[in-house]
């Protein structure tokens, strides 16, 4: 009998948890020719999202618990309970009931007929239709910066073959851009369109910071775009400069009585340089700063605590 494991990374959605294991549970009833685990991590909830996992694992063995020692961001736990699976096949949702458990028919259909990966990709939102645009401009943008062909739209909701699993090990990336990180494998991708539904309860623990960071690094972490486009906008920009001078000169000489240059001009010309080359310093520091993480190495996160893995 093949295993699937489901993965949801959590934190403070008290309110959702169980609702959401009830309908993986009855999805799962479905495919009885599954065995399954349910493997939720707490990123250090600060609300009573811990004392319902406790709860819901002893009721219910299928159910898997990791509580983080503090909150090690988005990214990385999730990343590292992607890691602890050992199904056949792993799905990994969000635990918001944003990501639809009725579609795990679906992925392990698109599975058994031979693709390693397959991905929810939103056709529509009921989030606000502003979001939802920047959002689907900003993957869109992602995708012609980088180096290989990334699926647009996605949130990294869908089903990864244990190859796949097996592969992201080896890579052993201490801050992953997943959704780049599945694509640069190369596996061909089953996608399914769905209707990503609102929230209905709780609220987004996304804010500006870790939506830049979450953008910041699928740019740095598969495009080069970004330094060259420094260079060649210092290599336009210093003719430019030189085109302009050689004009103001010229006229000048023409017009050497009338003509007044002004400090306007200068001091526009230093706003202007000054903003560029503060901007391409902080794309390099943005590349320094990935650099910086690799080297490190830390662990993806630190085990506080673990239920049912027995």
């Amino acid at each position: 009998m093949k295993t699937i494991s489901i993965m949801t990374p959590c934190y403070n959605e008290e309110e959702n948890i169980r609702e959401l294991v009830d309908r993986i549970r009855n999805v799962m009833e479905e495919l009885p020719e599954y065995a399954y685990e349910h493997i939720l991590i707490d990123n250090a909830s600060k609300d009573n999202t811990v004392a319902v996992l406790r709860e819901i694992s002893s009721e219910d063995k299928h159910i898997k618990v990791i509580v983080n020692t503090r909150n090690f961001g988005h990214i990385r736990s999730g990343y590292y309970a992607l890691l602890q699976a050992r199904g056949d096949a792993v799905i990994g949702m969000a635990s918001d009931l944003q990501d639809p458990p009725e579609m795990i028919p679906q992925f392990v259909k698109k599975w058994e007929e031979g693709f390693k990966i397959v991905l929810g990709v939103k056709e529509s939102s009921a989030e606000s239709p502003l979001f939802f645009h920047v959002r689907k401009a900003y993957y869109k943008m992602v995708s012609k910066l980088s180096e290989v062909e990334l699926m647009q739209n996605t949130t990294g909701f869908g089903l990864y073959d244990k190859k796949v699993i097996e592969i992201l090990r080896h890579i052993d990336d201490p801050y992953p851009y997943f959704r780049g990180l599945i694509c640069d494998i190369g596996f061909e991708i089953a996608p399914i369109p769905f209707h990503q539904p609102t929230r209905k309860r709780g609220f987004t623990k996304n804010n500006f910071y870790t939506l830049y960071d979450l953008a910041m690094l699928g740019i740095t972490n598969h495009s080069k775009v970004p330094l060259r486009l420094a260079t060649m906008t210092g290599f336009s920009v210093a003719l430019m400069s030189l085109a302009v001078a050689l004009a103001y000169f010229i006229y000048k000489l023409i017009f050497w009585d009338n003509f007044q240059v002004g400090m306007a001009p200068l001091v526009i010309g230093l706003f202007f340089f000054s903003s560029v080359q503060l901007f391409f310093i902080g794309i390099i520091g943005e590349y320094i700063g990935a650099i910086h993480t690799q080297v490190l190495k830390r662990p993806l996160v630190i085990e506080k605590e673990r239920i049912n893995f027995d």
